[in-house]
């Protein structure tokens, strides 16, 4: 399995598990809308960051493919 799928699947069950948790928790309307307003921010920071580690992983990986273009590119001539 994919570090990228285990991480999705981390984020997913988080959030699941933090909603219910804030959903059941006995407290009045207003706090638990400002509870859900602050973990909905949380999750959004936790996907910038991850989209932000598969825009480098992807970058790695198109220097790569360059380079080895570039070396076998520069064998062939």
């Amino acid at each position: 399995m994919s570090s990228s799928k285990v991480l999705v699947g981390f984020l997913v069950g988080a959030a699941i598990g933090g909603a219910l948790g804030i959903l059941l928790a006995p407290d009045k309307g207003a706090e638990t809308r400002k509870k859900i307003l602050e973990k909905g921010s949380d999750i959004g920071d936790s996907l910038t960051d991850f989209s932000d580690t598969i825009k480098d992983k992807f970058n790695e990986v198109v220097d790569g493919v360059k380079g080895n273009f570039s070396k076998a590119k520069s064998s062939m001539s």
